[in-house]
């Protein structure tokens, strides 16, 4: 009867006794990777300010955790007894992370952005990137256009989100931003979601100013329904794989790419970029008007000058031409 008393007593202080030291200079979070053993959490758990690592083993047992080890990202509190640590790691009630991306213009940049935030690796979503197969299995797309898959937003994720959960939670996100009345617009402006974000992409790299947006919106959409070049910078820069480029020459324009809008009529065949949710806004409200021509303030306000003919769009373009020779800007 002592025997047990006391053994009843031991157990009640493993239960119970404070087993975790966390101060704010400690990163408070447990990271179990995917297929962790629990020797594997025993150890993080150690190396994360667990003082008795016997009495957290014995307590979970007794609760069978050892067969429910659940990967995640777990907050650690400092003073937390081991049925408390326990039951929040059997329950799997982890914390979510943040995942933020946007001026996207690459996949790999893509992949940086997301990877630090959750266990998939960008190898891994690189993978899916450009694996032509599963992306026209799964959403219709190619490597060229996988980026129209992305509006660029803050997401919350949990931590041991996989390479495919990634995709297939961007490809939710994707079909919550496109609701009908955005797809009406699309329609009713003759251009398939891949095209509006196609365009809104070269927008996005035109210009950082959203209050004009949907005028320059309307000069391309014109253009295309003129059946005339695009004649856009930014897909010169990106057929170059430059983005240091400030000033497009005549030999930037004769390179040979379905990106480069000055030899090729019509969109090229994907985004530049994953634009703003601004920037696809602006395409679905285009401003309607006869401008035909765009050219960079001379004042590198930001701003543009807008044109209805080639005489006085070439007077624009003149001006800005002459700011750029006037600072020594040659390339």
């Amino acid at each position: 009867m002592i025997t047990g008393g006391i053994f009843t007593y031991r157990f009640y202080g493993y239960i119970y006794s404070v087993n975790l030291s966390v101060t704010q200079d400690d990163e408070p979070f447990l990271y179990i990777p995917a297929n962790s053993t629990f020797d594997d959490v025993c150890l993080r758990l150690e190396e994360a300010g667990l003082h008795d690592v016997e009495s957290f083993r014995l307590v979970a047992r007794r609760m069978n955790y050892p067969n429910k080890v659940k990967p995640g990202r777990y907050r650690l509190i400092d003073g937390m007894n081991n049925i408390e640590l326990t039951r929040m790691l059997r329950s799997g009630r982890q914390i979510p992370v943040k995942v933020t991306f946007n001026n996207i213009r690459l996949n790999e940049q893509l992949a940086g952005a997301v990877t630090p935030n959750i266990e998939a690796d960008s190898t891994a979503i690189m993978a899916l990137l450009t694996d032509s197969a599963y992306l026209a299995e799964q959403f219709k797309l190619t490597p060229r256009t996988i980026m129209s898959l992305f509006i660029p937003n803050t997401y919350e994720f949990f931590w041991n989100t996989s390479a495919k959960g990634f995709m297939d939670r961007m490809a939710k996100e994707y079909d919550r931003f496109w609701t009908e009345n955005r797809r009406q617009k699309a329609r009713n402006a003759n251009l398939t979601p891949l095209q509006v974000i196609t365009l809104a992409s070269i927008i996005e790299e035109e210009t950082q100013m959203d209050s004009e947006k949907p005028t320059m919106a309307g000069v391309y959409i014109n253009r295309l329904n003129a059946g005339m070049l695009l004649q856009a910078d930014p897909t010169i820069k990106y057929a170059a794989g430059d983005f240091t480029i400030r000033r497009v020459l005549d030999r930037h324009k004769e390179i040979q790419s379905p990106y480069n809008t000055y030899r090729n009529t019509g969109l090229p065949p994907g985004p530049i970029c994953i634009p703003s949710i601004a920037s696809i806004d602006a395409v679905l409200n285009y401003t309607r008007h006869d401008y035909l021509f765009f050219c960079a303030k001379e004042d590198f306000s930001g701003y543009h000058n807008f044109a209805r003919t080639l005489q006085q769009h070439n007077r624009n373009a003149q001006a800005y031409q002459k700011a750029l020779n006037n600072l020594k800007i040659f390339k």
